[in-house]
């Protein structure tokens, strides 16, 4: 299995891009890992909630393939713990899936349309963190879930 996590617009902070590189090179011990950002949407503050959504809903589609198991990262989605979360990718791991994408969205989430197209929804936490954060969380999460896998003394309960 595969795992890329799809992302809008790139993360500006460079302190954050290396310690997202240094997780993405760690994952890669596990599992083919990938991250591809999604250019943010043009003229964007003149366009509606629902507007923006859409475009960059357009845009995901535009990287999906039929066969992609898609997740989308919610404040809807379902909370897992670390072991919790390293249960749900061994039983993604297990169903068969060639690619499991997860998606950050924009702003203002995602629209219907990829709402529908997703077969989960994860929520990291209750709290709200930038979407740069959310890609380091994302990442560490990955790795933290296949070191449990594992069995390596990363994660400590």
């Amino acid at each position: 299995m595969n795992i890329k996590l799809l992302c809008i617009g790139k993360t500006d902070d460079k302190q954050l891009q290396v310690l997202i590189d240094t997780y993405s090179k760690r994952l890669g011990h596990y599992i083919k890992f990938s991250i591809e950002i999604i250019p943010d949407i043009k003229n964007a503050k003149h366009l509606s909630e629902t507007e923006q959504k859409i475009k960059e809903g357009q845009q995901f589609l535009k990287k999906l393939q039929p066969q992609d198991h898609i997740v989308l990262l919610d404040e809807k989605g379902k909370e897992y713990h670390s072991v919790g979360f390293s249960k749900f990718l061994q039983k993604k791991m297990n169903g068969g899936f060639k690619t499991l994408v997860f998606l950050i969205g924009g702003p203002y989430g995602f629209s219907d349309e990829i709402y529908h197209k997703a077969q989960a929804k994860v929520a990291l936490s209750q709290l709200t963190f930038s979407h740069q954060m959310v890609r380091l969380f994302m990442v560490e999460q990955l790795y933290r879930g296949f070191t449990i896998l594992k069995g390596e003394p990363y994660h400590h309960q």
